[in-house]
């Protein structure tokens, strides 16, 4: 079973409807109990950072770092991939997980922020979360804000400058990108994810 997180600011059921269609087993959830008994779980994430401040106070967040711990495939997205890091600039007083390094920034003032909608991928080789995913695939995007590049970047995009579209760490996967709403090419990234 699959438990997507639910802390009253993701994109939850477009989530939903994608690994409804993959025929996933899953389960939306705000207890942070249910974590212990999921197989996997999807972290999704749209909105300000300060949102993040809930997984504090319900305990999800010490459950989500729990789980990871246990060896217990995690795929955060897009500001579910942006707490897998340090924190982020548009509001330093919360704290992310800091699985991977460095902070989450604005981009820069030479292009339009946020950016919105389709950009191409540059996967590694060797990455299971993107596993067949032809070189320069086209996914959405939806942000103000981008991780850095790290060692366990596994995607990078380009958008006045590189950023970090895939992480990837042992059973700990994200992705900046939105792959419930980026067609045939998200939907074989979910599957992946499944077949962990």
């Amino acid at each position: 079973m699959i438990a997507i997180v639910d802390y009253g600011a993701g994109n939850l059921n477009s989530v939903k409807k994608a690994f409804d269609h993959l025929g996933a087993e899953i389960l939306v959830t705000d207890q942070p109990q249910t974590l212990a008994t999921a197989d996997k779980i999807v972290f999704p994430g749209v909105g300000h950072f300060s949102s993040l401040r809930t997984l504090d106070r319900s305990g999800m967040a010490k459950a989500l770092l729990h789980a990871a711990s246990t060896g217990k495939p995690l795929l955060g997205i897009c500001l579910g991939m942006q707490w897998l890091f340090e924190g982020s600039e548009e509001c330093n007083d919360i704290s992310g997980a800091g699985i991977f390094p460095g902070k989450c920034r604005q981009f820069p003032s030479s292009v339009k922020s946020p950016h919105v909608g389709w950009n191409s991928v540059a996967a590694k080789e060797g990455s299971r979360l993107l596993r067949g995913v032809a070189q320069n695939s086209f996914v959405y995007y939806t942000h103000s804000f981008h991780a850095p590049l790290v060692t366990e970047t596994t995607a990078a995009t380009e958008y006045g400058l590189q950023f970090s579209g895939a992480v990837e760490r042992g059973n700990i996967f994200g992705v900046q990108f939105h792959p419930e709403k980026s067609g045939d090419v998200g939907l074989s990234i979910l599957k992946n994810f499944c077949e962990l």
